[in-house]
């Protein structure tokens, strides 16, 4: 399949000039996001990524910026209780019935209604100057995912004008399909983005009796949640590429998706953040810096070769996939791209990258005419 996509996106990519613009994330009051709940296009700086050791890989020079690490951060791998598939849900909280994770201080809310509040444990690492913390990040993902399970929206901290969509679609979380049929997390890992408040989960949860593929981005500003962007992966929505759950959670153990990259290792925000978009707009020929292990999943099936089908050219005025948003987690490495991939397909990519380089790709992809954020 993706063979087949990138020969749909190399007809249409044309060579040109460099274009750069750098991912912009806007500091606010409170938590450190936008008091502007709307998304704009965060486009990264295209190019090449530097290394921490300061080669500068093929596609041109990356943006300057500072890794943004905290010393103090608990370990965000730290596993929650066991799922019934065995995994345990390394999100930093745990499912159902589960011990939070090591580090995390305050439990978050079991009830209240829209608008409770959410609790992190204070001076914890990680923090934006605005306050907003991993951990504040981590309770909020574990208790989207009780509270889905549960079929309860007020559970959560909803600002009024929260905006959420499944699949492309706008609509009230409690109306939308997987808020119908979910059941307990089985296994999620996180990238925490706390430059702008935002986090974005690839997981596996049970829609009815089917495990299915399942990424969840969601923003907070003033501890209320004013975004959530889901894309639920259900049998047939993304054909050519069977979904596998459990090579999706087992990816937990091969990648380590949350564990922590040495800080010698750390590359920049605006460096993930330029990866992710040179990637998309560029595709495939934006496929740059992926060493010669890295595999690709969709939705946790594939296990492509990186490069397979793709190239590293250099940078272009023609834009094949327009992100809608690009996040990153400079403590464990991770970017976090948003899109409609080719053929009708809300998409989110998650890459691990190190030292300059990319190890994996993991890409969850569904059906639908929108994002429903463009």
């Amino acid at each position: 399949m993706l063979k087949s996509h990138n020969n749909q996106a190399n007809r249409r990519f044309t060579a040109g000039s460099v274009v750069a613009s750098v991912l912009c994330a806007v500091l606010g009051a409170g938590l450190g996001c936008s008091s502007d709940p709307s998304t704009s296009d965060t486009a990264g700086a295209a190019g090449a990524v530097q290394s921490s050791g300061g080669s500068t890989a093929q596609g041109g020079a990356p943006p300057a910026g500072t890794s943004g690490s905290s010393a103090g951060q608990a370990n965000a791998s730290a596993g929650g209780g066991a799922s019934s598939g065995g995994a345990g849900s390394g999100i930093g909280g745990s499912s159902s019935g589960g011990s939070p994770a090591a580090g995390q201080a305050g439990a978050p809310p079991t009830g209240g209604g829209a608008g409770g509040a959410i609790t992190a444990g204070a001076g914890a690492g990680g923090s934006s100057p605005g306050g907003c913390t991993r951990e504040l990040l981590k309770a909020t993902i574990d208790s989207y995912f009780k509270a889905l399970a549960a079929h309860d929206p007020s559970l959560l901290p909803l600002a009024g004008t929260v905006k959420f969509t499944e699949n492309g679609k706008e609509s009230k979380p409690a109306d939308a399909p997987l808020w119908k049929t979910a059941g307990t997390l089985k296994y999620a890992h996180s990238a925490l983005d706390t430059k702008t408040c935002m986090s974005a989960s690839e997981a596996v949860v049970p829609d009815g009796t089917t495990d299915i593929p399942v990424a969840v981005r969601l923003k907070l500003v003033d501890q209320k949640i004013t975004e959530i962007e889901t894309i639920a992966a259900r049998k047939g929505d993304y054909t050519g590429v069977t979904s596998d759950t459990a090579a999706l959670a087992a990816s937990k153990d091969t990648i380590k998706w949350e564990e922590p990259v040495s800080a010698d290792k750390r590359n920049t925000y605006e460096e993930l953040s330029s990866w992710m978009t040179k990637y998309f707009k560029q595709f495939p020929q934006g496929v740059c810096n992926t060493t010669s292990t890295c595999k690709r999943m969709e939705n946790g099936g594939g296990n492509f070769v990186c490069s397979e089908g793709a190239g590293c050219a250099a940078s272009s005025t023609s834009t094949v996939l327009k992100p809608h948003l690009v996040i990153a987690d400079v403590e464990t490495g991770l970017g976090v791209g948003f899109t409609l991939f080719t053929g009708g397909h809300p998409d989110m990519h998650m890459f691990k990258m190190y030292g300059g380089q990319v190890y994996a790709v993991s890409a969850i992809l569904s059906k639908g005419d929108s994002t429903g954020w463009d």
